[in-house]
């Protein structure tokens, strides 16, 4: 039985979050495509009625509808009944950790997942602009210097959320070249079981060939 309903983009780095982790926890879910662009499906009325915000991924689970992606991951972690694996915040040195990261993958989002928009669709921002943002995100990620995941021991949903736009940035013109804190932490993710793919990030025996 299906845990809930995505509304899904499938080149969108948010939506393939929700992908990914459903992937990695064994969530089922129910797909609804929505032509993002170029039909602006989002912002139709149907759409606005659940996400008012016109943005995507959106979960609707029952009568509860999410609109906000790191709420849709924390809330997926409980549903998968390994909550204190992926959400670890026993300790307010980890709730904090994790609020910093979660707060780092809405930035990377904004800056290097716009930039990517501008790059692909010429979406109406300053590419320049976003891209300057986000290579000061990108550079956040040094916390990983020394650190194979960036809360606790193991993967999180924190890892999740900043993981599709750190790896998407090239789309934008931002390689990881001078990171390879960032590189490891990318192939480590992508070794995870249950791991998938969308356009853009590739499995590793898809990089290896």
């Amino acid at each position: 039985m299906a845990a809930f309903t995505l509304y899904d983009y499938v080149l969108s780095g948010n939506c393939y979050k929700i992908r990914l982790f459903a992937s990695l926890t064994g969530l089922a879910y129910d797909s609804v495509a929505v032509d993002f662009y170029p039909g602006f499906e989002h912002r139709s009325e149907e759409m606005l009625a659940l996400s008012p915000a016109g943005t995507l991924p959106i979960i609707v689970a029952g009568e509860q509808v999410m609109a906000e992606t790191n709420d849709m991951l924390v809330w997926m972690a409980e549903q998968s009944g390994k909550g204190a694996d992926w959400y670890p915040v026993a300790t307010p040195e980890d709730a904090a950790n994790m609020q910093q990261a979660l707060a780092l993958s809405s930035r990377l989002t904004a800056s290097v997942g716009l930039a990517r928009l501008n790059a692909m669709l010429d979406w109406p921002v300053d590419g320049a602009a976003k891209r300057a943002e986000g290579l000061k995100d990108l550079r956040e990620l040094r916390r990983l210097d020394g650190c194979k995941w960036l809360v606790g021991e193991g993967p999180t949903v924190a890892d999740i959320a900043c993981f599709p736009y750190a790896a998407l940035s090239p789309d934008s013109g931002l390689d990881h070249d001078g990171f390879p804190s960032i590189r490891e932490w990318l192939y480590q993710i992508r070794s995870l079981p249950g791991f998938i793919t969308m356009p853009g990030i590739h499995a590793l025996h898809e990089l290896r060939g």
